[in-house]
């Protein structure tokens, strides 16, 4: 039986199947999963709510098209508030949370406070976006770059890879 652990997690290489082939096919049968990686049914359900369990798997999504709900155009947004005091961070925060062009959004360090990652449909689109986005308490600047090519787009990290 193949039970070499992963040090870094206490996982195994089963383990590690599962999660790699549920994070490209969610929607796999658990009997096709037991198949794709090698057990029988019984002990692949066990892992797999083990992994529910642990937190490893936080459950199950559809990869929507965001290009076609969204729009065609990634920016990426970099945002410097006036002052780095919480309530400044918090009005922030949520305000720009309720934007549904607003994709991720990351507190940094280094030159600019936050990152944004929009979606937008052309630069109109994006115009109207910027206006909001500075009528944003404690906004001081903001500096935008546009993505020309997405090379990796993962749903989830490369689990076990190599």
């Amino acid at each position: 039986m193949e039970r070499r652990m992963n040090h870094d997690s206490g996982l195994d290489n089963y383990d590690l199947k599962i999660l790699r082939t549920l994070a490209q096919e969610g929607r796999m049968s658990w009997r096709d999963l037991a198949e794709k990686i090698g057990l029988s049914l019984t002990p692949t359900l066990r892992r797999v709510r083990r992994l529910e369990d642990e937190g490893y798997i936080r459950g199950y999504t559809a990869n929507l098209d965001e290009k076609r709900l969204a729009g065609p155009m990634i920016v990426f947004v970099s945002v410097t508030v006036e002052r780095q005091i919480s309530d400044v961070l918090e009005v922030f925060e949520t305000r720009v949370a309720q934007l549904p062009e607003v994709m991720g959004g990351y507190l940094m360090t280094g030159g600019a406070d936050y990152l944004l990652r929009v979606v937008v449909r052309d630069l109109d689109h994006y115009q109207t976006l910027l206006e909001v986005l500075t009528r944003v308490p404690g906004v001081a600047n903001i500096q935008s770059s546009f993505a020309l090519k997405a090379f990796v787009n993962r749903p989830a990290p490369m689990v076990g890879a190599g």
